[in-house]
C-alpha cells in the first residue's frame, strides 16, 4: 500500500523556519521523483519544488533562495526546508511521487503551513 505521510506543518512567523517531511512507503522511493506542492485557499495547487532520482533540484520563482528541498533514500523520505517564510507562503503543503516511466503519481494527504505574526 503506497503512503505519503507529511508532518511538519505549524504556525510559523514572517521570517522565522520551518521544516516539513515527508515519510514514503509501499513504492519503490529511489526510482520516483518527488516534489512539494501547495493549495492555498480559493486558488488553486501549484508546484513549490523538485527533486529528480538523481538529486537535481527545481523550484517555484517565488520559493527559490529561501526554500529547500532533499531526500533520504535510505530513510525514504523527503523534506523541504523552509526559510524566511512570508505570508503568501500559508498553503496546505502536499508530498508528490512521480515517476514518469511506470506512469504513477501519488499524494500525500498535506499539512497546513500558516505564516502569521
Amino acid at each position: 500500500q503506497v503512503q505519503l505521510v507529511e508532518s511538519g506543518g505549524q504556525l510559523v512567523e514572517p521570517g522565522g523556519s520551518l521544516r516539513l517531511s515527508c515519510a514514503a512507503s509501499g513504492f519503490f522511493f529511489k526510482i520516483y521523483d518527488m516534489g512539494w506542492y501547495r493549495q492555498a485557499p480559493g486558488k488553486q495547487r501549484e508546484f513549490v519544488a523538485s527533486i529528480s532520482d538523481r538529486g537535481r533540484t527545481d523550484y517555484a520563482d517565488s520559493v527559490k533562495a529561501r526554500f529547500a528541498i532533499s531526500r533520504d533514500n535510505d530513510k525514504n523520505t523527503v523534506s523541504l526546508q523552509m526559510n524566511s517564510p512570508k505570508l503568501e507562503d500559508t498553503a496546505v503543503y502536499y508530498c508528490n511521487a512521480r515517476e514518469v516511466v511506470l506512469k504513477r503519481d501519488y499524494w500525500g494527504q498535506g499539512t497546513q503551513v500558516t505564516v502569521s505574526s
